[in-house]
């Protein structure tokens, strides 16, 4: 028998802790914590936890660590005070506390769907006992909220770190996995007004601390939550759910300017963020602290935290904040994230942020640098920009000049043409509009449509007939005929109220009378007819493509059949007869001589 050149295989010896089941570590702490005996077992129970590689292990090893915990923290162990020796224990399962936190953290971003979701719903349930034993231990009679345990949830949920049992394979992934982000959304943020105002103040921190750069993700991860939110309060008698239960107690009422001062110090020292200033970020006038010093109502930034939290205008000031600290860093990330990130920001932002903004001017400026993108960035921050003027009472002169700008050659072939038509009907609604300045888009309109395809054009022919419908004083475009062959239409002026628009006509419509597409010949013959109807509703010929155009003309039905040639002829193009056409043309093919270029 060969001697073999290696030692033979040893089989690995189990440590103490591999050994020990989780189950019977989780019964020695139990009756540890109820006898007041050595809790030990706890690093061993957490040594488990963090080295098992099945998944089914890891959850059960997770479940009883969090068992564990709760019964410690509901029996107050974590309260100050006690000797040395208590200070040291409990010092000691702080940092067992924050390492199981972390490890809870991480499966945030684990490979298993069932671990992601119980993780999620562990660090929030140990969110609500220990700010529930704070409030018990705490020396004031306002409930508290655990905010240094609700940072490592916000932290998770934007920076993503990975999960322990990646082994670092997912290190680069930090972007949210979308069932953890909607399994927050749907139970937590959108439902529980402590957790919303919360997240959106620890969201602006995160903001400050982290760049976006070395976390690419971090943008789309806020982003992506932010969206979600469609159940913002409007009235204060909407602030009525809360996650943790103890804050659902009304507070006292507002106090004078210096008692507050002095809550709003006790305040900051429960959660230790002593650089949040959300409530001083609205002070427009600091010499006027003595104004509604009567009122029963205080300004935001004068409430204490459970004040703030009763209070709508407070869940607005730190809306705001969150989204003005969260705007500018869009310019600051690679051209391609920066369009893709600001579109969706711009989608939800007439409906989903200016509403709930103290004060919508303030974005008027990141909107109108927006403008300046062009394509479908710059047309949805018109639309911001119009319901800044429409609702807020926003002066922007040059909005009318900015939209006349987009129409050039590009905006009707793009796939976005059904929604720039869509905002362009919108914004020239009002029936106050200069004829000048609504001839010149008519205008410009008819004049590309000579290069448009035919599904811009049935946009362009609705969308005319319906203006010059609201605008009798446009109809003599109709009808002008202009004595030069000169068109007066200045086609290169920026201004549409000097494009001499009025004073030409629409005679590039009246063209595609014999367009080849007979769906657009037909639709262009309402202008030759009387205008008794009252207008085109632009959703029905949004819709159209070169595919739903090729579909109609495909189940259109025949009513006269073709004429036909009753007899095939074999010689549709004979060769030429020598005898006939001369020496000249003998022997040449006519069909194959078409496809010779010289």
């Amino acid at each position: 028998m060969p001697v073999r050149s290696l030692p033979p295989p040893t089989k690995r010896r189990k440590t103490a802790v591999e050994s020990t089941s989780v189950k019977s570590l989780e019964t020695q702490l139990t009756s540890a914590v109820t006898e007041n005996g050595s809790l030990n077992p706890l690093a061993d129970l957490l040594i488990l936890a963090y080295g098992s590689s099945d998944a089914r292990e890891m959850s059960k090893a997770v479940y009883s660590v969090y068992r564990v915990f709760v019964l410690i923290i509901t029996r107050g162990m974590l309260v100050h005070g006690g000797d040395a020796t208590a200070k040291l224990v409990r010092k000691w399962i702080w940092e067992k506390l924050d390492s199981y936190v972390e490890l809870l953290v991480g499966l945030l971003q684990d490979e298993e769907p069932a671990l992601r979701k119980s993780s999620l719903e562990i660090l929030f349930s140990l969110l609500k006992h220990l700010s529930t034993s704070l409030t018990k231990s705490s020396s004031t009679a306002q409930p508290q909220f655990h905010f240094a345990h609700f940072k490592h949830i916000v932290h998770g949920l934007l920076l993503c770190p990975p999960s322990p049992r990646s082994n670092g394979s997912n290190k680069n992934n930090l972007k949210m996995m979308p069932d953890v982000r909607e399994h927050f959304v749907e139970s937590w943020f959108s439902v529980y007004d402590d957790i919303r105002w919360c997240f959106l103040r620890e969201a602006t921190t995160v903001l400050s601390k982290y760049s976006p750069v070395e976390n690419p993700h971090l943008l789309n991860n806020l982003l992506s939550i932010m969206e979600k939110l469609s159940t913002f309060p409007t009235d204060s008698s909407e602030l009525n759910s809360w996650w943790v239960e103890e804050l659902g107690v009304k507070p006292p009422k507002h106090k004078s300017a210096k008692g507050d001062a002095e809550e709003d110090d006790a305040a900051e020292s429960v959660d230790g963020n002593d650089e949040d200033d959300w409530r001083k970020f609205f002070d427009e006038d600091s010499n006027a602290k003595d104004e509604k010093k009567n009122s029963v109502k205080g300004r935001a930034y004068t409430l204490t935290f459970h004040q703030s939290l009763f209070s709508l205008q407070a869940h607005r000031a730190v809306f705001t904040r969150t989204w003005l600290n969260f705007l500018p860093h869009l310019s600051s990330i690679s051209s391609s994230s920066n369009r893709a990130l600001t579109t969706r920001a711009l989608n939800i932002m007439h409906r989903g942020v200016l509403p709930h903004l103290t004060r919508p001017v303030l974005v008027m400026d990141w909107i109108s640098a927006c403008v300046d993108l062009g394509e479908t960035v710059g047309l949805l921050a018109l639309n911001a920009l119009f319901t800044l003027m429409r609702d807020y009472n926003l002066d922007y002169p040059s909005f009318f000049t900015r939209l006349y700008a987009f129409l050039h050659r590009d905006v009707l072939h793009l796939k976005h043409r059904a929604r720039f038509f869509r905002l362009t009907e919108l914004f020239l609604s009002s029936s106050h509009l200069p004829a000048t300045l609504l001839a010149s888009f008519v205008k410009r309109l008819s004049r590309l449509s000579l290069n448009a395809p035919p599904a811009a054009i049935i946009m362009i022919v609705p969308f005319t007939y319906n203006i010059l419908k609201q605008h009798p004083a446009l109809m003599v475009m109709i009808h002008n005929n202009p004595s030069t062959n000169t068109d007066p239409f200045i086609a290169d002026e920026p201004n549409p109220n000097s494009t001499n628009a009025l004073d030409s006509s629409l005679w590039e419509l009246h063209s595609h009378i014999h367009h080849y597409d007979p769906a657009v010949s037909t639709v262009v013959r309402i202008f030759s007819e009387a205008f008794t109807k009252p207008g085109y509703s632009m959703e029905d010929f949004l819709d159209h493509t070169y595919g739903t155009l090729i579909e109609t003309e495909v189940r259109r039905k025949v009513k006269r059949e073709p004429a036909l040639a009753m007899e095939l002829r074999r010689d549709i193009f004979p060769m030429a007869d020598a005898a006939n056409l001369g020496d000249c043309l003998a022997g040449r093919d006519a069909v194959s001589e078409l496809w010779v270029f010289e």
